[in-house]
């Protein structure tokens, strides 16, 4: 049945003239206009102030760390050979890990401008992020790229193209569901707590849990054909950015555990 359903799906929503307006595109638009929506009501009720400069900030950076992420980590040499090939976003796409870089790096300037505790706006993005991961896989598996391995599981779909004619795992439906639903509903649940719980606890919690179902979705992806597997044929580059995000994440938790620093406190909205 998936098979069917996915051999309908067209990469492009709708055109108008020369122009194109594909479903990869309007998963980004949603993905941060869903978040926004969430950082608004989830900073609302911990009392916090979040402008849209902060947001833009964090946009922007986001978006240019995800396309670097891929060039450095998934890039293998070319753009080194052919650096204008950065800005070509059809030729190889985006990083989460690199996205995930940019969004901390911008958090720096976006806490100075907006006078809140870096930890609470890692937070409150942590809680919207898994959003945005939803709809870009999704866009992920129109697209038909970021396959899975072959599988003779009833639930196999067959992408054609590259991926040739055999049953697939639909491991971007596998972490829409992980990497989005499931660790949203965790941490937005959390957030509901009254008093919230201490800075750095949903920043901690999210890396822990993206670590977890990405490192164990990759054992049923396919990994980048330019990559392959690494090390002894069956870690792949998404294992290994992932595993520093265990640590990361257990690190900030036992710290946000510790030093229980409120999140409240800070500029009334």
């Amino acid at each position: 049945m998936l098979n069917d359903l996915y051999q309908s799906l067209d990469p492009v929503a709708f055109s108008v003239g020369p122009f194109a307006v594909r479903w990869y595109g309007i998963a980004y638009v949603l993905g941060f206009a869903c978040a926004a929506l969430i950082i608004y009501r989830v900073a609302r009720r911990w009392k916090v102030r979040v402008d849209e400069d902060a947001l833009l900030t964090i946009l922007v950076c986001v978006i240019v760390g995800a396309r670097l992420g891929y060039v450095l980590f998934y890039g293998d040499g070319y753009y080194w050979e052919h650096p204008l090939g950065i800005f070509a976003t059809t030729r190889g796409g985006m990083s989460f890990h690199g996205g995930l870089v940019g969004a901390l790096v911008s958090g720096v300037a976006a806490a100075k401008l907006t006078h809140i505790p870096y930890l609470t706006l890692a937070d409150l993005g942590c809680i919207a992020a898994p959003v945005g991961l939803f709809f870009g896989r999704c866009a992920n598996f129109v697209n038909g790229e970021l396959w899975g391995a072959p599988t003779d599981a009833a639930w196999g779909v067959v992408f054609g193209g590259a991926a040739g004619a055999m049953p697939r795992h639909p491991s971007q439906l596998y972490e829409a569901v992980l990497e989005g639903i499931v660790i949203f509903v965790v941490l937005y649940a959390l957030s509901r707590r009254v008093p919230p719980r201490p800075r750095g606890t949903f920043f901690g919690i999210f890396l822990i849990m993206y670590g977890m179902f990405r490192f164990a979705i990759e054992f049923v992806r396919e990994p980048d054909v330019q990559l392959g597997y690494l090390w002894g044929g069956w870690l792949t580059m998404g294992q290994v950015l992932s595993l520093p995000l265990l640590v990361v994440g257990v690190c900030v938790l036992v710290y946000a555990v510790r030093m229980k620093k409120p999140q409240t406190g800070l500029p009334e909205m």
